[in-house]
């Protein structure tokens, strides 16, 4: 967990030999990030919310807190990207673990909706963007009351 308390304070906290995959990487969400999510601290990260605005019930967990879809975090070992899509969705998992190899030679370290990056020069934006243009804000609230609330 982090004590920071913006996205701001948050990105001052990666470690100066991790911050330009970091800074990439959250560029890349950025620049494909699927219109209506907003970026701010979630869970001690950066997260790109659903805001209440456009799914009023909230998190499940917590009505209070809005919908988290995808989340960035710059752990002790590694960067961790966070995509609920993945966990979701089987045929966006299986493609993703399929497409993988195509993109980097590292080995993939994936778990139900984490990804972790260990080597920074081999993570694969290309593929975190087209990944990110897969799901759409509404086919994202549709798959999480069908299958995760």
């Amino acid at each position: 967990m982090t004590s920071a308390n913006t996205v701001e304070d948050y990105l001052n906290t990666v470690p100066l030999e991790r911050r330009p995959a970091f800074n990439k990487l959250r560029a890349v969400i950025l620049d494909n990030l699927p219109k209506g999510l907003e970026e701010r601290l979630s869970y001690g990260m950066i997260g790109y919310v659903v805001p209440h605005s456009i799914y009023p019930k909230g998190y499940h967990c917590n009505p209070e807190l809005p919908l988290p879809f995808i989340n960035l975090a710059s752990q002790k070992n590694y960067i961790s990207l966070y995509h609920s899509g993945l966990y979701a969705d089987k045929e966006i998992y299986k493609w993703f673990i399929d497409e993988y190899p195509k993109y980097t030679s590292s080995k993939l370290d994936i778990g139900k909706s984490c990804v972790r990056f260990r080597k920074m020069d081999q993570i694969p934006y290309e593929l975190i963007a087209i990944l990110l243009r897969k799901m759409d804000v509404e086919t994202w609230i549709g798959l999480y009351e069908e299958t995760i609330k």
